[in-house]
């Protein structure tokens, strides 16, 4: 029971973290000025540490978030039920500015012979030591009433400590440090190292010259980050990281640029100066003027030929080279079926016939149909000198596989398709059988300006051609997701999670479970966009910008 209010705790915290980028009650602190604030119960975790999450602001400001105030205090009631708790008269008065929670290592004692108990560490900030004393006095004895467990009682370098054994030898333990911390654990062995790292200031995160490195690099009015140790999070979840891996620390921020905006930062860095350099450019947004407003799921950017040697195309690899068996090229096409099906569809290799040719600006979109199973497509590329072999090159493919070339005016604009004539037979009571031709379109192009386009299927290019002011460069919801961006940047991944959300749900069955998990943040979710910029040798960062509706 103990090891479940212990998790409770935790998962509270990080339900916090999600749930703060919802909040405008603190605006005036993170989004008008200020600077990031750094966790200070970094002086308690171990720089070997796996993962370590900070909230920077009194959880009290969340009851007056954007119509969460009803989330939050059903939380509250869960976390302390059956304890004898109450949240306002035991906790509030002493609460302060800072929740730190972390996985301090991956096996307590550090010997794998009896099985592998992680540490779990949460350090929370009191404005009132006395106060504070007062509760976790008054919560262990109410815990040891309740459940008859026995209490046990230590100091320890100052610090009294204090441990509720189970009779399934589960423990939860607790201490107040200072004047300025209230710490839990799942064992008092975490507790004391927490103490020993204050004590010996190089064992502690602070010290870390990677974490120091990271922490520069949070943006401006952050109010909450999370920093991982790689290679210890790979030893914890029991991955196993390629001997080539690139990045060994990451770190991720919260920001609100605006009243509906949260903006989620990424940085991975590189134990040296070994990424390749980024291509950025100022995407020009000319390819996406023949992308309909009715796309989900959008995806601009330059140079496609060098994706396989980006910073991009590194971390990819190292994520799925650690999680699971096989290649990162293997699992891309697990995550990504619908490629899957277009190459084997056409029989050809994405990277060798498609990525190599396209130099310049390139925009791939994904259009919902309700009444078909899957999306319809539509790929917009700069024309080069390289495209008429590279179509050349789609066109004997297409021949090989006993397609035909036609060519055709749709409203005076030449349209090139590949198709497939099958012929089906026709009941008829007479003795002599009648059939019909069908035909089969497996993709249409065609040219406008300086740029080719390529569809699914007819109805998508005379979507395209008939734009009529309904061009996505023109949808207002992705010009002021982009507007934070920083310029310039590597392209740009939208998505409209209300028209296009099953795309992703449906190659990404985690996130199904995350829109239970927090549903009222994923009822208000308007779209997201991701993108990666800057072009240093020693980091790779990545934006996620969501947009709210509603709050």
């Amino acid at each position: 029971m103990k090891q479940r209010l212990f998790f409770r705790l935790l998962a509270a915290g990080l339900f916090m973290l999600l749930l703060a980028g919802c909040t405008d009650s603190f605006q005036s602190n993170f989004v008008a000025g200020g600077t990031t604030k750094e966790p200070e119960a970094t002086i308690f975790i171990s720089k070997q540490a796996p993962v370590m999450v900070s909230i920077l602001v009194n959880p009290e400001q969340l009851e007056s978030s954007w119509g969460l105030g009803g989330e939050i205090s059903k939380l509250k009631s869960s976390l302390f039920a059956d304890t004898g708790i109450d949240y306002k008269q035991d906790i509030q008065p002493w609460l302060g500015n800072e929740i730190t929670l972390a996985v301090t290592s991956s096996d307590i004692d550090r010997d794998p012979n009896n099985g592998r108990q992680p540490g779990y560490l949460m350090a929370i900030a009191t404005k009132t030591p006395s106060k504070s004393r007062e509760f976790v006095d008054l919560f262990f004895s109410k815990r040891a009433k309740a459940t008859g467990s026995s209490l046990a009682v230590e100091e320890y370098e100052g610090v009294k400590l204090i441990s509720d054994y189970s009779q399934t030898d589960k423990v939860l333990s607790g201490a107040v440090v200072g004047d300025r911390f209230v710490l839990f654990a799942n064992d008092p062995k975490v507790l004391r190292e927490a103490i020993n790292n204050v004590q010996a200031a190089q064992l502690n995160l602070t010290s870390s010259s990677q974490y120091q490195q990271a922490v520069k690099q949070v943006p401006q009015k952050a109010f909450a980050l999370a920093f991982l140790n790689l290679p210890a999070v790979a030893q914890w979840q029991g991955w196993k990281l390629p001997e080539t891996a690139t990045f060994n620390s990451e770190v991720i921020s919260l920001v609100l640029p605006n009243r509906k905006q949260l903006q989620v930062e990424t940085i991975f860095l590189a134990e040296k100066q070994t990424l390749p350099t980024s291509e950025v450019s100022s995407p020009s947004q000319e390819a996406l003027q023949y992308i309909p407003t009715s796309a989900g799921l959008v995806v601009s950017g330059a140079n496609l030929s060098n994706l396989d040697r980006s910073n991009l195309a590194l971390l990819w690899e190292q994520i799925a080279t650690s999680i699971s068996s096989g290649s990162g090229e293997e699992k891309l096409s697990e995550l990504l079926q619908p490629l899957v099906d277009l190459q084997q569809r056409w029989d050809i290799n994405l990277k060798e016939d498609i990525f190599s040719w396209v130099q310049g600006e390139y925009a791939i979109g994904l259009i919902p149909r309700p009444q078909n199973t899957n999306p319809d497509w539509i790929f917009v590329v700069e024309k080069s000198p390289a495209t008429p072999a590279a179509i050349s090159r789609l066109d004997a493919i297409a021949t090989s596989k006993g397609l035909s070339l036609n060519s055709f005016d749709l409203d005076k604009q030449k349209i090139s398709a590949w198709t497939f004539l099958k012929a089906t037979k026709v009941a008829d009571a007479s003795a002599k059988p009648t059939y019909t031709l069908e035909t089969e379109v497996y993709g249409v192009h065609t040219t406008q300006g300086n740029y080719e386009i390529f569809a699914s299927n007819l109805g998508t290019i005379e979507e395209v051609l008939a734009r009529n002011n309904n061009s996505f460069a023109q949808n207002r919801t992705f010009q002021d997701n982009i507007a934070p961006i920083p310029q310039p940047n590597q392209g740009y991944v939208y998505l409209d999670w209300v028209n296009g959300g099953e795309l992703v749900k449906s190659q990404l069955p985690i996130l199904k479970l995350l829109e239970i998990v927090a549903k009222p943040f994923f009822q208000k979710l308007r779209s997201l966009t991701l993108s990666s910029y800057g072009s240093d040798s020693e980091l790779l960062k990545i934006g996620m910008f969501l947009q709210f509706d509603g709050f």
